[in-house]
């Protein structure tokens, strides 16, 4: 498979002032065209309708209030589309507006159905262009920035790559805007705590123009085998280049152990509903022996789920050990916990299975380095 993702972020094709930056648009159009014409399945993530409906109702600064920023979404996402659509007609490609939520990605029907229907329209050899609807999204549904939505999409399709077009030319040692000592990193292998906060992460006095959110996308893209590119976007050439085979900004390299697209969905797309406690025991029987989550290990249950969801599975200290998908609901697990297999039917009257969690419907989150433990 020849698959990409292009994120495009709206200070690329768009300014709040002027509008869509329509000749930015053609320029990335023409480059993707080409691209396309050579095999490749291309999805693009593309944000800038708010920026886009911002200009058409005359504010000057972007909107805080959730209704007008809503209203803006609605009124700049159709400028958006019709300035790809013109843009890719210019050379012969046809696109396919498609907007998501989270709940798109956390429902598993729902997440099948948006792959099928992306998978269909690549079929057909068309260019779907993806944005958060944010017309209806709200805090509880949103992705927070289309970094995480193209990181998702990339894992939804299997992307060989995601290609994140920024405003600087990659990753830096330091913030390029403030420290002229600033050296871009050409290729990360690993993304470390320590990485993360050179782009701006928690405890972090710097940000660079959103990198952090970009390592993030990137850490959960190579975790599924996908090799992610940050570029800069406003600089013609670089993705036609990049495809060629030239180096261009940073590359982070995929894992090589990677993330099953089921245990990919389970660990970035489902959206948890609580978490169970577990004490040591089971924490070093997940970890160290690759074992299922057994009631006796809970110690408590924390939220309101139903069986089937997604739950953390977290140490005494509150640290997110594992993602899975439970069993059992929080009433059954609150009657169950601490409990061996073998009294769960006298306890309930009835026993769906021996596991809270089974090993099958778990991931291992990340260690100290940063690493998925699989």
């Amino acid at each position: 498979m020849k698959r990409i993702v292009v994120k495009i972020g709206s200070n690329i094709i768009a300014h709040g002032k002027e509008g869509l930056d329509t000749k930015r648009i053609s320029s990335i159009a023409r480059e993707i065209a080409d691209l396309h014409n050579t095999g490749y399945d291309i999805v693009i993530v593309s944000s800038g309708a708010i920026a886009a409906g911002m200009k058409k109702l005359g504010l000057k600064g972007k909107p805080k209030d959730i209704k007008l920023k809503q209203a803006a979404a609605a009124i700049g996402q159709s400028s958006l589309m019709w300035a790809y659509e013109i843009s890719f007609g210019d050379y012969g490609k046809k696109v396919a507006q498609v907007l998501l939520t989270r709940d798109d990605f956390s429902d598993r029907k729902k997440y099948i159905n948006s792959k099928n229907t992306l998978l269909t329209l690549l079929s057909y050899r068309i260019v779907p262009i993806i944005n958060e609807n944010d017309t209806v999204a709200t805090d509880e549904i949103k992705f927070g920035d289309n970094d995480y939505l193209a990181s998702l999409v990339a894992s939804i399709i299997e992307a060989e790559r995601l290609i994140v077009l920024s405003d600087v030319d990659g990753l830096y040692t330091e913030d390029p805007r403030h420290s002229a000592k600033a050296k871009i990193i050409e290729y990360v292998e690993e993304i470390t705590p320590e990485l993360e906060l050179k782009a701006g992460g928690a405890g972090s006095t710097i940000g660079t123009g959103g990198m952090y959110s970009k390592v993030i996308a990137a850490k959960r893209a190579v975790s599924n085998g996908i090799t992610v590119h940050i570029i800069n976007g406003k600089k013609d050439g670089l993705l036609t280049s990049l495809m060629a085979g030239k180096h261009c900004g940073t590359v982070f390299n995929p894992k090589k152990e990677k993330l099953s697209s089921r245990k990919g969905w389970i660990a970035y797309g489902s959206r948890s509903k609580g978490n169970l406690v577990m004490d040591e025991g089971a924490v070093n029987a997940l970890i160290q022996g690759g074992k299922s989550l057994l009631p006796s290990g809970i110690i408590s249950v924390e939220g309101d789920f139903e069986t089937g969801d997604a739950v953390y599975c977290i140490d005494s200290k509150g640290n997110r050990i594992a993602k899975g998908l439970t069993n059992y609901s929080s009433p059954e697990i609150e009657k169950i916990k601490g409990r061996k297999t073998s009294e769960i039917e006298k306890t309930l009257g009835y026993k769906y299975s021996d596991e809270a969690i089974h090993r099958d419907n778990l991931v291992l989150l990340e260690d100290r380095k940063g690493n998925i433990r699989v």
